[in-house]
C-alpha cells in the first residue's frame, strides 16, 4: 500500500490534468463557437464552416469533463459534495448549456431551412460563452474560498458567489478560450475566414493579456498558498505575450501551443496555489476542505491509480489518432456542419 499522503498529492494532481486537459482541448471549440457570433455577418455558410472545424473532436473533448468530474466524485467525494452543495445552480446551468449545445451540433443541418440554421447558431454564440463565464466564476471561488460550515455546507450566498474576484475570472476564461478558438480556426480554415481570424486573435490577445495578467495577480497576492506558483504565473504571461509575434509572423502552429501553453500554466497556477486545500473555507478555516480530510480511503485510491495507469494511455492515443485524422483545413461552403465521415470526405474535410 502507497503512502496515503502520497496517494491524496497524486490524484490531486491527476485532477488538476484532467482539468488543464478539458480547458485545452473544450477551450478551443467554446472559442470557436464565440467566433459564430464575431462572424455572423458573413452569412449561415461561413458559419457552418467555423462549426464544421470541430464537428469531429467536439463530444471527444467534452469527455474530459466527464472523466475529471467521476475521478472528483470517486477520490474526494466530500470535495464533490461540498462543490455541489454550493455551487448547485451554476452547475445545474452549466449542466443545461452543455446539453443543449450537444443539440445545436447534432440539428443544425437537419431541416433545410435559413432560420432553422439561424436559430442554432445562437445556440453555438450561447454555448460558447456561457461555459466559459460560469467555469471562470466557479474556479475563481473554489480558489479563494467560500463560506463554509461544520457539516462542510457551503453557506456562501448566490450574490456572494458573483464577487469580483469571480467575475474577472469568468471574464479572463471567456477571453483566453475566445483567443485559443480564433487561433485554432486559423489553422484549420482557408481564405477570407482564415484572414479574419488572424485579425482577430491579433486584436484579443491584447485584453486577454491586460486581463490574465490582472486574474493571476490578485489570485497570486491575495490567495495562493505557494510562493512557487509564481514560476507558471510567469510562464503563462510569457507564454500569451508571445502570441503577439507569433500572429504577425503568421507562425500559426507556434501560436496554438503557445495559447495552450499559457492555459496549462494558468491552470497549474491555480491548482498549484490552492493545494493542500480543495476548498477554502473564508469564514473559519478549521472548516477548510483539504486533500486529506476530503479524500477517499487509500485502498480506493490505489484501485483508482491502477485502472487509470491502463486506461489513460488508452484515451491519449485515441484523441491523438482522431486530431491527426482530422488535421485537415476547409474551405468555406453552406453544406452541413456537421455529419458522417463520408459526406465529410465529399467535400475534402476528411482526407486521411
Amino acid at each position: 500500500m502507497l503512502d496515503p499522503t502520497l496517494l491524496q498529492t497524486a490524484w490531486f494532481a491527476i485532477i488538476a490534468f484532467f482539468f488543464a486537459g478539458y480547458f485545452v482541448l473544450e477551450g478551443f471549440d467554446f472559442g470557436v463557437q464565440m467566433n459564430v457570433a464575431a462572424s455572423w455577418r458573413r452569412g449561415s455558410g461561413a458559419r457552418g464552416t467555423i462549426v464544421k472545424t470541430i464537428g469531429p473532436v467536439w463530444d471527444g473533448n467534452q469527455v474530459w469533463v466527464i472523466t475529471g468530474g467521476a475521478l472528483l466524485f470517486a477520490a474526494f467525494p466530500e470535495w464533490y459534495a461540498t462543490l455541489f452543495s454550493g455551487f448547485y445552480l451554476a452547475l445545474l446551468l452549466l449542466l443545461l448549456v452543455l446539453i443543449v449545445r450537444v443539440c445545436a451540433f447534432k440539428w443544425r443541418d437537419k431541416v433545410d431551412s435559413e432560420r432553422w440554421r439561424t436559430s442554432w447558431d445562437v445556440v453555438h454564440v450561447i454555448g460558447g460563452f456561457a461555459p466559459a463565464l460560469l467555469w471562470g466564476v466557479a474556479f475563481g471561488n473554489i480558489v479563494a474560498g467560500v463560506a463554509i460550515d461544520q457539516n462542510h455546507w457551503v453557506t456562501t450566498s448566490l450574490l456572494g458567489l458573483l464577487n469580483p474576484f469571480a467575475l474577472l475570472g469568468g471574464v479572463v476564461f471567456v477571453l483566453l478560450f475566445w483567443l485559443h478558438g480564433t487561433v485554432y480556426l486559423t489553422l484549420k480554415l482557408e481564405g477570407p475566414l482564415r484572414e479574419d481570424m488572424h485579425r482577430r486573435a491579433a486584436v484579443l490577445v491584447w485584453p486577454t493579456i491586460v486581463a490574465g495578467a490582472a486574474f493571476l495577480l490578485w489570485f497570486q497576492l491575495a490567495h495562493s498558498r505557494s510562493g512557487l506558483t509564481w514560476i507558471p504565473l510567469l510562464l503563462a504571461a510569457l507564454a500569451l505575450v508571445a502570441v503577439v509575434p507569433l500572429t504577425r509572423m503568421r507562425r500559426e502552429g507556434l501560436t496554438f501551443g503557445a495559447t495552450a501553453t499559457a492555459i496549462i500554466a494558468a491552470a497549474v497556477t491555480l491548482f498549484g496555489g490552492l493545494f493542500p486545500y480543495v476548498l477554502p473555507a473564508t469564514n473559519d478555516q478549521a472548516n477548510s476542505l483539504t486533500v486529506v480530510n476530503a479524500s477517499s480511503t487509500p485502498h480506493t485510491l490505489t484501485l483508482m491509480l491502477a485502472a487509470l495507469a491502463v486506461l489513460l494511455p488508452i484515451v491519449l492515443a485515441y484523441t491523438i489518432w482522431t486530431y491527426r485524422v482530422f488535421r485537415h483545413r476547409i474551405g468555406e461552403d453552406s453544406g452541413p456542419a456537421s455529419g458522417s465521415p463520408l459526406m465529410e470526405r465529399a467535400r475534402g474535410a476528411y482526407r486521411p
